[in-house]
């Protein structure tokens, strides 16, 4: 949001990304991934101070007929009725016939049309500074531009606004997204030096084996080993212990007949690293694992299995949803359109999706993966795990 003058001069700025509670769309275009706007605020947050800084005042935009519908459905989404449209507020796209030569009307052209160069074109705050640039230009063309317009900004700044009850939002910014530091989740635990391991931690163990099945710890399954480690009142160092004995066990399923894959040894140390292991505790794990320790833990190996049900969200790159659905049903999984605890896995493009699937399964317990850690398992459906170089477990 840019607030400008009579005469367009910027007085205020304000941008935040937004949780968008559901699939966040086309990143492709706008940059953006679920993990981004995953601490942003949600509409609702942010909708009381929006509503008030537009009271009275006279919504702009580049082709308006098709932002303020959107605007208006948001309101609509926390129970308020905007009579937003087309013709609601001065749109500089269809203004650009009475100010600017012909030819194409996206904002890029116009802009370019009037020596303003666009900074990062999709991203929300450049394109209002860009409509703003437009606007200004506009109002310097007009003898009295408020004159020329008056009732296009009559109706405008007649426009009711909804008075909301305030809420707390805290603005997070793309700027601060693309330039943070994620610490390791472990970092969010009370630090209690020594770990009273062994521990009995059922529960917790339960929660890292499933959000493990991809290799990877999205900020929701973060969030969640946090809550049951404070839950079950684990300090880091007893979190820390656990991972250990989750490694070792991990390093004894890996092990056959004494051996140890190339394979298995690199998955010990990609989890290693998930866990926020030191270096040397792979080389523990598998100590233990080996009969000379026993402080590890029953880990259970996964497997999709004929007759599992499989639900989709988000598209797969390289290949369509149908495709993926009729591959499934050949080799004898169940595909569903919803989740419920009946589902096996929830396959996500994105496992920090906010798509209602996800959210869904997250409150069921139901794991969430990547699409090519659901393609490996597709794959073991078919064929055999094919063994990989075999290694010492001294290794």
């Amino acid at each position: 949001m840019i607030l400008v003058d009579d005469v367009g001069n910027r007085v205020y700025e304000w941008d935040t990304l937004l949780n968008p509670v559901r699939d966040v769309g086309a990143t492709s275009i706008h940059g953006l991934t679920a993990a981004d706007v995953y601490s942003a605020p949600t509409f609702d947050q942010i909708g009381p101070g929006l509503a008030s800084l537009l009271k009275g005042r006279v919504l702009v935009a580049h082709n308006l007929a098709f932002d303020a519908p959107f605007l208006a459905a948001e309101f609509a989404r926390v129970g308020y009725v905007v009579e937003l449209g087309g013709a609601t507020g001065l749109c500089t796209m269809r203004l650009a016939s009475h100010y600017l030569p012909a030819g194409s009307r996206t904002l890029e052209a116009c802009c370019n049309g009037i020596g303003y160069s666009i900074g990062a074109a999709h991203t929300a705050l450049e394109d209002a500074r860009a409509t703003a640039h437009l606007l200004a230009y506009y109002i310097g063309q007009e003898k009295d531009f408020a004159g020329y317009w008056v009732n296009e900004i009559a109706a405008a700044q007649a426009l009711t606004w909804p008075v909301m009850p305030q809420a707390t939002a805290t603005r997070v910014s793309r700027e601060s997204v693309y330039g943070r530091e994620d610490k390791h989740f472990l970092t969010r635990l009370e630090s209690r030096a020594p770990s009273r391991a062994p521990i009995k931690a059922d529960e917790y163990l339960a929660v890292l084996q499933r959000v493990l099945l991809d290799r990877r710890i999205g900020h929701h399954e973060a969030d969640e080993l946090v809550a049951v480690a404070k839950t079950m009142d684990l300090s880091r160092e007893d979190a820390g212990a656990i991972h250990q004995m989750y490694l070792a066990g991990l390093a004894r399923l890996a092990i056959e007949d004494g051996i140890l894959t190339s394979s298995g040894l690199l998955d010990l140390k990609l989890v290693a690293t998930l866990l926020g292991l030191p270096a040397d505790s792979v080389h523990s794990a598998i100590e233990a694992a080996s009969g000379r320790q026993d402080q590890d833990c029953a880990v259970e190996h996964f497997e999709l299995k004929v007759g599992d049900t499989v639900v989709f969200t988000g598209e797969a790159p390289g290949i369509s949803r149908v495709e993926l659905e009729r591959k499934a049903r050949a080799v004898g999984l169940r595909v569903t359109g919803g989740v419920s605890r009946k589902t096996t896995i929830l396959v996500a493009a994105d496992p920090d999706s906010l798509s209602s699937k996800a959210r869904k399964a997250r409150s069921l317990g139901i794991p969430i993966v990547d699409y090519p850690a659901y393609l490996l398992m597709f794959d073991s459906i078919q064929s055999p795990k094919a063994k990989g170089e075999r290694v010492s477990p001294q290794s």
